[in-house]
């Protein structure tokens, strides 16, 4: 005679923790399965009664309910599973891990089928392997350390002028945008539509180049541009006069650039020595994601450089000055988060070990 199950009485907690089970749109079918087994059995409901109601069979209402009596809410989760057996040793993983950090004879990284064909196994294993050991061979970054010796003192100046701004002075994160092309299409846009996405030819006119130096005030966002055809010094010296004339006199400038070599020329080096109100800063070499100017032109490339059709040089520059006169009547500031210590900690080449 089969000795029958104790009874299953719930705590009210349990119950709870039960219904939220069924009722959660995430939960694992299997889960719910088993939480309704459990509140069935609460319920007095017989084995074939459960059976019955749930569609389930014999076994898996009494391995269930059993689960429960023994160990409660715990006892509703998925026993472990011992999985499958390596069909390697690890000594031939440990060379496919060696051979995958070496470049192939013909090429500069390993595919898991030429490995695969190296081992004479199934790619998949390759992948298996590869996935565990975290090594992704198909993938690359590109990284910049500054080499810098002032490294440290130049990013403490910059972020100290983006978080803490001398008071009655005017920050502006000044830079170039240089050969910005003019491109004409062979045949007019085919227009945005329903259920048409906007079409061009994928060849070209070229009507020349311009040059944007823009000048983005760290407070307002407002940004100072003007268009050159070159970007030697002496348009950089241009430039600086239209800062000087634009700022009223009672304020100091600090002007936050990088180390392009127009920026440090002799005569750029004299035009502040005789400009008292003017303090220039420059970001670390390989540093200048620093000059915030850098986010606005990109703003500016995506919005109406990357897709605009420029007809001339003339048209070209037009069309950027209309794009700063439209933004600079709703400016917003970019707003900068990350402390010197934050940026130094990140800056420092890691020291990677074989």
């Amino acid at each position: 005679m089969v000795k029958p199950l104790p009874r299953v009485n719930l705590t009210q907690e349990e119950k709870r923790a039960l219904n939220r089970i069924i009722n959660k749109r995430t939960s694992p079918q299997g889960m719910v399965t088993r939480a309704r087994i459990v509140l069935l059995a609460d319920q007095m409901k017989s084995t074939d009664e459960i059976m019955s109601i749930l569609s389930v069979s014999r076994t898996t209402v009494v391995k269930w309910r059993r689960n429960f009596l023994e160990n409660r809410l715990g006892g509703l989760k998925d026993e472990p599973r011992t999985g499958r057996k390596p069909v390697y040793n690890q000594e031939v993983v440990a060379e496919i891990i060696t051979k995958t950090l070496e470049s192939p004879e013909h090429g500069t990284h390993w595919s898991t089928r030429e490995m695969a064909k190296q081992f004479g196994i199934g790619h998949m294993t390759v992948h298996r392997i590869w996935k565990k050991n975290d090594l992704k061979p198909h993938l690359t970054k590109t990284f910049k350390y500054s080499n810098d010796k002032l490294l440290e003192e130049k990013v403490i100046d910059v972020v100290g002028l983006y978080l803490n701004p001398p008071e009655n002075a005017i920050v502006l994160s000044v830079d170039e945008k240089s050969s910005i092309q003019a491109l004409d299409r062979t045949q007019p846009l085919l227009p945005l539509k329903p259920h048409h996405i906007e079409r061009r030819t994928h060849d070209y006119k070229r009507h020349g180049t311009a040059t944007l130096f823009a000048a983005l005030d760290t407070a307002t966002g407002a940004v100072l541009g003007k268009c050159y055809k070159r970007h030697r010094h002496q348009e950089f010296i241009d430039f600086l006069n239209l800062i000087n004339r634009s700022i009223p006199k009672e304020q100091h400038i600090h002007i936050i650039t990088d180390n392009y070599s127009t920026h440090k020329h002799e005569k750029v080096k004299k035009w502040f020595n005789r400009h008292k109100r003017f303090h220039i800063h420059f970001t670390p070499t390989s540093a200048s994601w620093m000059n915030q100017v850098e986010i606005w032109f990109s703003i500016l490339q995506r919005k109406q450089i990357k897709r605009g059709v420029f007809i001339s040089v003339k048209d070209l520059i037009q069309k950027i000055e209309a794009f700063i006169e439209h933004y600079n009547q709703d400016p917003n500031p970019f707003k900068w988060v990350k402390t010197a210590q934050q940026i130094m900690a990140k800056a420092r080449k890691p020291a990677y070990s074989m």
